[in-house]
């Protein structure tokens, strides 16, 4: 699912609005690097508009003719549009590292078009996930940019692969399959990945797939932030003086990464007028498509983004002064139950109030038809705490209806199926009589523990609606190795309570009257992200262990969850 997502998020975005007209005059050239190697690089010129123009540059593994449409949609509103072929990519010369290589070839790109006499000084990029943090890179060079317009991006590509100290495992069988780590893309076709995603050890996988991705396994061995992703890192923004728009979807693997980014621009870059002059736009996607829909969810035509158009007219503002005495809303955000888009000055929105709500049981809040509560009242009595064993060669699926079909989407999917299992825990409130809105960044506060060296923890907000239908709203995972540290791992002692914080990300959203607001709590989340083999022994286990894990919520270890509520 999520291969065929990645596939096709270039043909959403080469989309054209504009039709293509046969004014554009297209030249290819080879652009020379500091090195000597030279770039495939193609020019797009609408010949309507004299020179010189603005410039807009996409830089992509993916093919560059694959967004000649957006290129042309681009020149079509007056710019020069520039497509450029990633080092060793569909023509351009050297070898392909993915984002190793990217920053300083990302430099001599701008570098070299704002030397050229059809560049009118303005000089930006476009383009989303891959296209969007290669922008973060080039911007971390002090390449002298003007703007940027990265969607669906991180500035850290150790954030693209982990989160919460696991991998995010689906992005394993897009690396075979989207022709970026060396395989061709028919090994990520293959309808034997529904047992390759239980291979044992994970460093095994090439081999049972059958073709070497020496990047991939990389990438795997690598788990931690140590000096491999070194040459990857671009969050040094406090160097960076330049407008950014931030666009991303809640159900994005990139949304954390991308909501980062924009806050630390907003407090950390140099200026004031570059932390002032940063939009961040957050819709119900997952990655990168501006769609009505994601997962087992229809959000409605309201929901979708073009993108592209978004990116036109942040780049009119800033390059050509359209409603530059206008000022854009800094943050618009799609909440989800109401279906409609609202504005704030910042993110998270000043009327949001950080609102904790409980976890009730007497020790039996496994499944749907246990007594899991939720509410704002403490636990002020000795309440029981709740176990459930995490067996990881019967992980619980992301997408529970379609079983061990192991979808590997990043959508909201029904968590009826999830409900009914004794190893998820479900706490859920009463019947809300009003609108409970909430919109910003959600996190679990859990006292825990675990027989076993390591266990992950995942937390879901979810909406349960009056017809059953049970919608995630929101994900996080925390493996409890890392709870201090993702470099520096902590295994568990046996039955030890611990207290940690689940990072369950960003979401908007109102649940609706007759609806019941759900936290649910399991030992895996498959295959969005690996499974934890609970042995402390990482990607080089060969054997799992089933985990007993405990969640406390007494009156001196009150497991809650933060809302932002809005007030």
């Amino acid at each position: 699912m999520f291969l065929r997502l990645l596939l096709i998020v270039a043909c959403i975005f080469t989309t054209g609005f504009d039709s293509p007209t046969d004014n554009n005059n297209v030249k290819t050239i080879w652009m020379p690097t500091r090195d000597g190697k030279k770039l495939k690089t193609t020019i797009y010129h609408n010949t309507d508009f004299d020179l010189p123009l603005p410039v807009l540059l996409l830089k992509t593994a993916y093919d560059g003719k694959n967004f000649e449409n957006q290129a042309r949609r681009v020149a079509n509103r007056g710019y020069i549009a520039v497509i450029q072929d990633s080092r060793g990519r569909f023509g351009s010369e050297g070898e392909f590292r993915l984002y190793w290589n990217e920053a300083p070839d990302g430099f001599d790109t701008i570098t070299w078009i704002k030397e050229q006499d059809w560049c009118d000084g303005h000089v930006g990029m476009w383009g989303p996930s891959y296209m969007g943090s290669v922008q973060w890179l080039t911007a971390s060079t002090g390449a002298p940019l003007n703007a940027i317009a990265p969607t669906a991006s991180v500035t850290y590509f150790h954030h693209n692969i982990y989160r919460g100290g696991a991998s995010i495992f689906a992005l394993v069988r897009a690396g075979f399959g989207a022709n970026v780590y060396g395989p061709p893309p028919s090994a990520g076709a293959s309808p034997n990945w529904v047992k390759w995603y239980l291979t044992l050890p994970l460093m095994d996988i090439d081999d049972v797939v059958g073709y070497e991705a020496p990047l991939q396994m990389n990438m795997i061995k690598h788990f931690k932030p140590d000096g491999f992703w070194k040459e990857t890192d671009a969050r040094n923004f406090s160097d960076m003086n330049l407008p950014a728009q931030h666009i991303v979807g809640y159900y994005d693997f990139m949304c954390p990464g991308s909501v980062y980014a924009y806050q630390k621009m907003r407090t950390d870059s140099p200026t004031k007028y570059s932390r002032n002059n940063q939009q961040l736009i957050l819709g119900p996607w997952d990655h990168a498509t501006g769609s009505d829909r994601s997962g087992d969810v229809v959000f409605g035509e309201t929901a979708r983004l073009d993108t592209l158009g978004e990116n036109l007219k942040w780049y009119d503002r800033w390059f050509k002064g359209v409603n530059s005495n206008k000022p854009d809303p800094r943050v618009r955000y799609f909440v989800m139950g109401d279906n409609e888009w609202r504005t704030a000055e910042d993110w998270p929105p000043s009327a949001s109030q950080l609102t904790p709500f409980f976890l009730h049981s007497s020790g039996d809040a496994n499944s749907k038809d246990g007594d899991g509560a939720l509410s704002q009242e403490t636990p002020d009595v000795k309440q029981s705490p709740d176990s459930f064993r995490s067996d990881p060669n019967h992980p619980v699926p992301n997408a529970p209806a379609h079983g061990i079909k192991y979808v590997d989407g990043f959508g909201p999917y029904d968590e009826h199926a999830a409900h009914l299992r004794d190893d998820v825990l479900v706490y859920q409130s009463q019947p809300v009589t009003e609108p409970l809105s909430f919109a910003g960044q959600i996190s679990a506060i859990l006292y825990i523990s675990a027989d076993t060296p390591d266990a992950d923890f995942v937390v879901k907000v979810v909406d349960i609606h009056p017809n059953g239908f049970c919608h995630p709203l929101s994900t996080g995972i925390l493996r409890a190795s890392a709870r201090n540290s993702l470099m520096h791992r902590e295994l568990l002692k046996k039955d030890k309570t611990y207290k940690i914080t689940v990072d369950v990300g960003h979401c908007a959203a109102t649940i609706k009257p007759g609806h019941r607001l759900c936290i649910q709590i399991q030992g895996t989340h498959f295959p969005v992200y690996d499974r934890n083999t609970n042995t402390g022994e990482g990607p080089f286990s060969k054997r799992t262990l089933i985990s007993t894990q405990t969640v406390f919520h007494d009156a001196n270890r009150q497991s809650h969850v933060l809302l932002p509520i809005i007030k």
